[in-house]
């Protein structure tokens, strides 16, 4: 009898396993349909173009909103709205539900992999530094900002060119958080700054905006890896983020995925050499 009970009690576990795992396969299922019957998908951007950008009249755009709008356009959600966010304050903003993904050129790291399920590859992108013409202090790494004791850098407030600085040992009161793109162009201007570090594409972005001829870009950043994003979903949205790479894939191997993003300067090639899985496991 004592065995009878023991078998009965682990097939009562075993059944209760199973249904927790098809309750959690609804609620994950029921993600895509909920954003069906909303019209529209949350997303969270960075305003910093090409990767995304805001118009006047509140329009969103740039590479990573446009591919998520086409994604979700071909899995029946009408359409996406936008909400600006720093780059440390998007992981948060998800995880509490505010955001139904993020769409921001928020790079694949380890320690994010472990926060967020993302799709595969999006956009790729190397580091740059804005810096005065002729390169007055020589930099060509974040080593080298570091070495002169009086050099300041600005950066996006939890992005990953502020990691790099400081993994680079820029102490923390010279690496400066700075709000947006066009602040880090006028801090730089005058002189409070003595580099701005963001994505290659969005630096040569705000040096044609500028159209300073004060202004030089040094690029690649020597020693800073190469980056790729993806759209970052929230666990336990697994299956949205599966249906997601599905229409991703059709649109890489179609040349649509092209057609999106090469206009804004972006590499589809980049985009399809590597993946998820390598990115996620990078040191």
């Amino acid at each position: 009898m004592k065995k009878l009970g023991i078998l009965a009690g682990v097939a009562s576990l075993a059944l209760a396993a199973v249904l927790a795992a098809s309750n959690v396969g609804s609620a994950d299922d029921s993600k895509l349909e909920q954003l069906k019957a909303q019209g529209f998908a949350r997303l969270a951007i960075a305003n910093e173009p090409p990767y995304t950008a805001v118009a006047a009249d509140g329009k969103v755009s740039g590479a990573a909103p446009d591919v998520a709008r086409e994604i979700f356009k071909r899995l029946g959600v009408a359409d996406v709205a936008a909400s600006i966010s720093e780059y440390g304050a998007m992981i948060p903003g998800l995880q509490a539900g505010r955001f139904d993904v993020v769409t921001a050129g928020l790079f694949m790291k380890p320690e994010r992999c472990a926060a967020v399920v993302y799709s595969e590859p999006v956009l790729c992108d190397a580091e740059a530094m804005l810096v005065k013409k002729g390169n007055p202090k020589g930099f060509k790494s974040y080593e080298d900002v570091a070495k002169d004791t009086t050099a300041t850098i600005g950066a996006p407030g939890g992005g990953t060119e502020e990691k790099l600085a400081l993994n680079a040992g820029v102490p923390r009161d010279r690496v400066i958080v700075v709000p947006d793109g066009q602040s880090g162009v006028k801090m730089l201007q005058d002189g409070r700054i003595d580099a701005y570090s963001l994505p290659v594409l969005s630096i040569n972005d705000l040096v044609k905006k500028a159209n300073d001829p004060n202004l030089e870009v040094i690029a690649p950043v020597q020693g800073a890896p190469v980056y790729c994003d993806g759209a970052a979903f929230k666990k336990g949205d697994e299956a949205l983020r599966d249906a997601f790479d599905v229409e991703l894939a059709k649109m890489k191997k179609s040349g649509e995925f092209a057609k999106i993003i090469e206009p804004y300067g972006f590499s589809a090639a980049a985009a399809m050499s590597t993946s998820r899985d390598k990115l996620c496991a990078a040191k």
